[in-house]
């Protein structure tokens, strides 16, 4: 039996069970957790298989015995388990009870969150009148309150100052009397309070869920406004033309013509003279660096609501149109000439030009469509509730046809920032747009909801764009439990590289993506080395309605050359905020902690960033930053048209998985049922990558039966050392800049496949 040291509500161990092909009992590990109880043959099995599941919020528990536990669930399925003595019986009933009471108020709280009923008018009146009524009774009991004090003060003073035994006597009876009414004043307004508050928190949780379901109507309609204003827009051209006599052109999919005149075009961000906004501030110099420490690599379990509502200072930020006088007419026209910069329209080899493009490989620009395939969710996810996503067998209609190997080079998206960044001569300034870097990694995971291909182990995928986008890189899946892949870009005045794995929880409603490990990127010129670690990711909406991402949490951009520092703030989103969804903040500070730049945007379409050139702080202890015009960072490129139907897709992304001749034959492109997926051939990619992952599970048994006979020789003196598992392309060794341990690149792989010498590859793939 398991130990009991944690709450009785979740709990393990082992039972025996009746099973009809063997007709008797069989001792079988059960394991009860979330209102869920689920049996599994052994220990081992929790990983891959379970053999069935029970909720617990609509079952019947009842004994037959001394040591027999019924365990029925509507008549759908009956567990007939039996323990090994009463004692442990008994403590099963208890846990078992006490899991049915708390999976009925879960079933109960999210059936109230469904079902949101607007009251009438009249029921309106009534509830404001009450709370008026009770505010009213309140408002009473304070002003007897304050009087009959007063009067007992009056009292208790009169009764010091008497020194005749007589009148002391009859002030001792005044002040009895009002100590009396004193109390029942005290009560009344003690049971009004209560009364009061027992009111407000009956309709505060009604009003909470009218105010949310309000607020998604009002969403709902904004959409339907804003297709009606389209859809008016093209008929009226439409009639134009008509009476003009013009032909009336193509209205593709969506039964609207168009132009570059329909284009819809928001009002400016920035008033120069008037804007104000409110950034993050970082944290204090106490503070962990990138507030994870090495001691995280042990994968802690960590909840984003930690992270959203942990304190942040702040600062409000007032733009102006020019600097103050003390500053010199040179920095006015640096200043001015940084604003005409100008981001590059695609990374596509298309949108060079033309002289160079003629010489370039012609890339793919499509994939086929993605099939409509249907997969029953909740049948597949209702046994993953709790556990690691990583270690449990997905089929492809989860996925994208995309390998994770390729889907963190798609960082690299927005490389021309750091092409920027690598020709500012001030460092404060180069902190900005290394900030406005990172920040353009997630522009990609707004509609993303589908799951990468699990890398095999030694798996590799590398990208030569040095060509025509200034960049190469190449990535290996270095570690199979944990899962973990390390990555290495270099480009004309930069390289980057991170080691990079996660934690995944499943709670239900929502997916937990927790990244782990340091990225690091450093510019030749100067030696600036910069580190940071990604924020949360969260896929909310995983069994009822549209999935949508959320991005969250706080980011330390931090420059070992001179001290730099940048705090970056994702706000994460909530219904009742008035700020803007997925906005994103920051400062820049110098090594004496003075603010240099602020930053403000959101994650999915762009960053601006100003230089400050005044500080003061406000009367209520905030600082306040006068700064000089914003200007942009980064601005997210529109995704292509029918992009839905491509898993949303950039250009970039398409062309990373067409097959190419040359590349290492663990390479990613290389993959048969990640190919298969991209040719819509799922059920043969299923199958696929079944056998390949069944491949790679016999060659990691080979290797743990290989280490245990050396272990057991080990123990003679005749023993041997088994080596470890070594990936191909990076090593493992300390850090000089943070001290960790991690996979860095051994810089033989563009040698490699210059001679196509690729006899070290191990043989992965089918």
């Amino acid at each position: 039996m398991a130990d009991s040291k944690h709450h009785q509500a979740n709990y393990k161990g082992w039972l025996y069970k009746w099973t009809n092909y063997l007709k008797g009992y069989q001792k079988r590990w059960f394991v009860l957790q979330n209102g869920l109880l689920s049996y599994y043959r052994n220990q081992a099995e929790m990983a891959h298989t379970c053999r069935g599941t029970i909720n617990l919020a609509n079952a019947s528990i009842h004994t037959e015995d001394s040591t027999t536990i019924v365990i029925s669930n509507g008549g759908a399925q009956t567990f007939h388990l039996k323990a090994s003595s009463e004692v442990e019986r008994q403590k099963w009933i208890m846990a078992l009870e006490l899991a049915k009471t708390e999976a009925k108020k879960m079933a109960d709280a999210e059936s109230d969150e469904e079902e949101v009923q607007q009251p009438d008018k009249a029921e309106l009146t009534i509830m404001l009148h009450n709370l008026s009524a009770k505010l009213e009774d309140l408002n009473t009991c304070n002003e007897l309150i304050a009087k009959h004090g007063h009067a007992l003060t009056k009292t208790l003073s009169e009764l010091e100052a008497t020194h005749n035994p007589s009148d002391a006597a009859g002030n001792m009876k005044a002040m009895q009397e009002r100590a009396t009414l004193f109390r029942i004043t005290s009560n009344a307004m003690i049971n009004a309070c209560s009364e009061f508050n027992q009111l407000s928190q009956t309709q505060g949780k009604r009003w909470q869920k009218m105010i949310q379901h309000e607020h998604e109507q009002r969403l709902k309609l904004e959409e339907m406004v804003e297709q009606l204003a389209k859809t008016v827009v093209s008929l009226e051209k439409k009639a134009r033309m008509s009476v003009s006599g013009l032909p009336i052109r193509d209205t593709g999919e969506r039964g609207m013509a168009y132009s570059e005149d329909d284009e819809f075009v928001d009002a400016p961000e920035h008033q120069l003279e008037d804007s104000e906004l409110t950034v993050a501030l970082p944290h204090s110099s106490s503070d962990m660096m990138h507030r994870r420490t090495d001691s995280m690599e042990s994968y802690p379990d960590m909840s984003s609501e930690s992270e959203s509502e942990s304190s942040v200072n702040e600062a409000r930020v007032y733009t102006t149109k020019t600097s103050p006088k003390k500053h010199s007419q040179r920095d006015h026209q640096r200043t001015a000439s940084q604003d005409k910069i100008r981001l590059p329209k695609s990374t596509s080899s298309d949108s060079h030009g033309s002289d160079n493009s003629l010489s370039r490989r012609k890339r793919r620009r499509r994939i086929p469509d993605k099939p409509n395939i249907s997969l029953n969710l909740w049948s597949f996810m209702k046994n993953a509730i709790g556990k690691e996503l990583s270690k449990i067998p997905m089929p492809v209609n989860f996925n994208e046809p995309l390998s994770m190997l390729q889907r963190i080079m798609e960082e690299m998206e927005y490389a021309e920032i750091l092409d920027h960044a690598a020709k500012c001569t001030e460092s404060a300034e180069q902190m900005a747009w290394v900030a406005a870097f990172t920040v353009s990694a997630y522009a990609s995971t707004l509609y993303r909801v589908g799951k990468p291909f699990n890398p095999l182990l030694g798996e590799t995928f590398e990208f030569d764009r040095m060509e025509d986008l200034g960049w190469k890189g190449i990535s290996e899946q270095v570690s199979h439990h944990p899962p973990m892949l390390a990555m290495h870009i270099d480009g004309r005045e930069w390289s980057t590289w991170q080691e990079f794995t996660m934690t995944t929880k499943f709670r239900g409603r929502y997916l937990q993506i927790i990244p782990m490990g340091i990225a690091h990127l450093v510019f030749h010129k100067t030696g600036h080395h910069y580190t940071w670690r990604k924020v949360t990711t969260t896929v909310n909406n995983i069994i009822v309605g549209k999935l949508w991402v959320d991005n969250h949490g706080e980011m330390d951009i931090t420059n070992h050359h001179n001290g730099d520092k940048c705090h970056l703030k994702y706000a994460a989103y909530s219904y009742f905020s008035r700020e803007n969804p997925r906005k994103v903040t920051g400062v820049v500070t110098d090594s004496k902690g003075d603010a240099k730049w602020v930053l403000t945007g959101t994650w999915d379409q762009k960053m601006e960033a100003a230089q400050i050139v005044h500080a003061e702080e406000s009367n209520k202890g905030k600082p306040v930053f006068e700064t000089m015009p914003h200007k942009t960072m980064w601005k997210a490129r529109p995704p292509p048209p029918g992009s839905e139907r491509v898993y949303f897709f950039s250009p970039l992304t398409i062309e990373m998985n067409e097959p190419e001749d040359g590349v290492a034959p663990t390479d990613s492109r290389n993959r048969p049922d990640q190919r298969l997926m991209e040719e819509g051939q799922w059920d043969e990619a299923n199958r696929v990558k079944v056998r390949l992952e069944e491949k790679q599970r016999e060659v990691r048994k080979l290797r743990e039966a290989e280490l245990e006979r050396a272990r057991s020789e080990g123990e003679g003196d005749n023993g041997r050392e088994v080596p470890q598992y070594k990936p191909t392309w990076f090593k493992k060794e300390r850090d000089n800049t943070t001290g960790a341990m991690m996979h860095v690149f051994n810089k033989q792989y563009w040698d490699c496949k210059e001679r196509q010498d690729w006899h070290m590859c191990p043989d992965i793939f089918l």
